[in-house]
């Protein structure tokens, strides 16, 4: 007994000294995430900051042209008025001259009209001044916010995904949202069987006699659900057989090739569990990507799936005595998500479990 103590003992001051090395990287890497963060942030605005001001200089520097050049006009235009009207004022005064001698000597005598100042022929349609530079500048702002908006998708996802210590998750704690899915038979797949109250789906040999439906998926063996959700919802899954997969998609996902496929597509999110000689593999898919996870047997035949729907956030675990986390999406859902089933080798069977 002394003996296991002391193998139990160096073995778990391994793991202190193990948990405590991850500890400290974790923490740098957070550190220097932070720091990077900031630093690109700050030359991120600094950049905008930039682009603005010289945006502003050439602004200034065009209307101090347009204007310059208006005002020089305007005073050429007000000197030959005053000129033109001390002509008027002198011809005036001329005009009462009697002598026709007097007449012409001081005619001669008149100053010659000043050459007419050609003005330009001005835009008779609307002005449009720098209205275009506004709309420039609100268009560069639109396709920021769009790229900031796409990225922060992305940086959130990638933050969520840090996955150094699987925290346990109380299963208690999903139960609350537990809720009860029926597959539609008009989405089955003539290669898939339904039975248990349609909860149950299992791949068969031989066609089904189901009838001519728009909403069938004709490739593989998969179906939908036929409710919409869009809050928080917790569902489980139990299967058997050689592989089987967990999914959530929209309603428009397509029904026939290879672009149909759960996690094949940009309208699905799949968890596919491959049942392997001496392993389980865990692959998620979403629009051809995929992360995968491989657990040595014995493992738990059972999945379950959290969905939180307006925060984008979409979790896999795997469910046994306790509940182990398998992967996480963070995204923006754009519509309500149906949950599906497949069942892609004959015999495999996938049936949602009654937590309620």
């Amino acid at each position: 007994r002394q003996q296991e103590i002391h193998q139990r003992i160096q073995s778990q001051e391994k793991d202190v000294i193990a948990l405590q090395q991850k500890m400290d990287a974790l923490n740098r890497s957070a550190d220097k995430a932070v720091e990077d963060s900031e630093k690109m942030s700050t030359e991120l605005i600094t950049l905008i900051q930039k682009r603005s001001s010289g945006v502003t200089r050439k602004i200034k520097l065009q209307q101090g042209i347009e204007v310059s050049w208006a005002e020089k006009l305007q005073e050429k235009l007000k000197l030959e008025i005053a000129d033109l009207r001390k002509n008027k004022i002198d011809l005036e005064k001329l005009s009462a001259e009697d002598d026709p001698t007097q007449f012409l000597h001081k005619y001669a005598l008149l100053t010659p009209l000043p050459k007419s100042t050609t003005v330009p022929i001005f835009n008779t349609g609307p002005l449009q001044y720098f209205e275009e530079v506004t709309a420039s500048v609100s268009a560069a702002r639109d396709t920021l916010q769009t790229s900031c908006t796409k990225e922060w998708t992305n940086i959130s996802r990638c933050v969520a995904e840090v996955n150094v210590f699987p925290l346990p998750e109380p299963r208690a704690e999903f139960l609350q949202y537990a809720k009860c899915f029926k597959l539609d038979q008009n989405t089955a797949s003539m290669k898939m069987s339904l039975s248990e109250g349609n909860r149950k789906a299992t791949c068969t040999k031989d066609q089904q006699p189901y009838g001519a439906h728009a909403d069938r998926f004709m490739g593989r063996s998969q179906a939908l659900c036929k409710t919409g959700l869009s809050g928080r919802h917790y569902w489980e899954v139990e299967w058997s057989g050689l592989g089987v997969s967990v999914a959530v998609a929209y309603r428009d996902i397509a029904r026939t090739g290879a672009c149909s496929v759960f996690g094949e597509n940009d309208r699905s999110w799949a968890l596919e569990v491959l049942n392997q000689e001496h392993s389980i593999t865990y692959n998620f898919k979403h629009n051809r990507n995929r992360k995968k996870k491989s657990f040595a047997k014995p493992c738990a035949s059972k999945v379950g799936v959290f969905l939180d729907h307006k925060k984008g956030i979409l979790s896999f675990y795997e469910v046994s005595d306790t509940i182990t986390f398998l992967f996480r999406e963070q995204t923006r859902f754009s519509q309500p998500l149906y949950a599906g089933l497949g069942v892609y080798y004959y015999g495999s069977t996938a049936k949602f479990c009654d937590t309620m």
